[in-house]
């Protein structure tokens, strides 16, 4: 694992609060005593924190702010998926915007981001490396291209076992003594819970040093 790999690993258990709480959102007990269930088997999308955006300085070891020389930021991210045979098919669209400090000639700047699969919040299954480009025309000093990321999920991972359902969406009276209790509250379920559930990050690929400066500026 590289350097910057392990640092974006600690970010995760940001991403692994945020789907836990969301799974918890969607879980709230309806009139009936039970769970509603409304999870899907696609996965959510999203851009983990100090990844949306680089900095490229000219000299590279500069931090000073009249070093900068292009900046460049996630957008628009959207996630489209669907059925593919057993598994899951999800494509994550973006667009990256970009800005120069000196508008003089025409550029182009090529720009690596990731598209990797986290299940239960931290555990990571596929990265994948691409890159985009911005084409930065004489005179002008912003560009923006647009780029995709996939992922490919066994849709009977990302399905919650029959008796975890019916745990979840049992029915129960109020005089139950097990009423009150909230299902993913139960450490077995909510470890069932997170192991169905699938994020499609994407963000830019960038060293530790990036990564450091995104975090501390």
């Amino acid at each position: 694992m590289s350097r910057e790999d392990h640092l974006l690993k600690k970010l995760l258990p940001v991403v692994a609060l945020v789907l836990l709480s969301a799974c918890a959102k969607d879980g709230e007990i309806d009139e009936t005593g039970g769970i509603a269930i409304t999870r899907t088997a696609c996965p959510a999308v999203a851009i983990p924190a100090q990844t949306g955006d680089i900095t490229l300085f000219n000299p590279p070891s500069s931090r000073e702010a009249r070093a900068i020389d292009v900046t460049a930021n996630i957008t628009n991210l959207r996630l489209a998926c669907g059925d593919q045979g057993e598994d899951v098919v999800a494509e994550a669209s973006f667009v990256v915007e970009g800005r120069r400090s000196n508008a003089s000639g025409a550029r182009q700047v090529v720009l690596p981001y990731f598209a990797t699969v986290i299940r239960g919040g931290s555990t990571v299954v596929s990265k994948r490396v691409e890159r985009v480009t911005l084409d930065f025309a004489d005179g002008q000093t912003r560009a923006s291209a647009t780029a995709k990321g996939g992922a490919v999920i066994n849709r009977a991972a990302a399905t919650l076992p029959e008796d975890v359902r019916r745990k979840l969406t049992k029915k129960r009276k109020a005089e139950d003594a097990d009423a009150s209790i909230d299902p993913l509250s139960a450490p077995d379920i909510r470890a069932a819970v997170a192991r169905a559930s699938f994020e499609l990050l994407i963000g830019f690929q960038l060293t530790q040093d990036q990564l450091q400066y995104n975090a501390t500026r």
